[in-house]
């Protein structure tokens, strides 16, 4: 139970690589963490998700959207997804406006107490606010390549990458890579919150 009273937030949308987000449901809580999926709710009390490999529902009931800057804190981790979680979070009604999640994930670049991992096309919900990753070390999918250079980010040929609080990993495959590396990193430090009572 090395994360016992961390709390690590998980980004959703449809389009999820399945094999990822029901490995994250359980691997961070056998090491004691407490999990939670947010999204955008739209005004309703839940929101279900259809995986990208086989539809498999996902149901969220967490927005990411009424959490002030004391809440986000609580969180060791925010993690931004494979698949296009993040092509569909990043949508905004209005162009002048940064999508509603890429604010949230700038809020938490804000706070270098939080560890921003971020994995295969999860880097394009960052591409709206690029001074966040502009000189930092990372990895993406090779589909990005070109998004995460025009970003300014450092290109690093690894499956996963370290550069202070961001984590970054190749493709949804290395998951269980990118899984080990933040919980190590996390397991380093105190919890943000203090741990729930059973």
């Amino acid at each position: 139970m090395r994360l016992l009273g961390h709390k690590i937030a998980v980004l959703m949308e449809s389009d999820y690589y399945e094999p990822e987000i029901l490995y994250y449901q359980q691997r961070f809580p056998e090491e004691g963490a407490e999990v939670h999926f947010l999204t955008r709710l739209w005004g309703a009390g839940a929101q279900t998700f259809s995986g990208h490999e086989h539809q498999f529902p996902f149901e969220v009931t967490r927005s990411f959207e009424d959490l002030d800057d004391a809440a986000l804190g609580e969180y060791s981790a925010v993690i931004v997804p494979s698949g296009m979680v993040a092509d569909r979070l990043r949508y905004t009604e209005d162009a002048a406006v940064l999508p509603p999640a890429t604010a949230f994930l700038g809020r938490a670049f804000d706070d270098p107490g939080i560890l921003k991992g971020i994995i295969c096309h999860g880097m394009w919900l960052a591409a709206p606010i690029p001074d966040a990753v502009r000189g930092r070390r990372a990895v993406v999918h090779n589909n990005l390549l070109g998004d995460l250079r025009n970003m300014g980010g450092i290109y690093v040929d690894q499956d996963v990458v370290i550069d202070a609080d961001l984590v970054t990993a190749r493709t949804g495959a290395h998951c269980h890579l990118f899984a080990r590396t933040l919980i190590d990193l996390i397991a380093e430090r105190a919890p943000r919150t203090a741990p729930q009572a059973a």
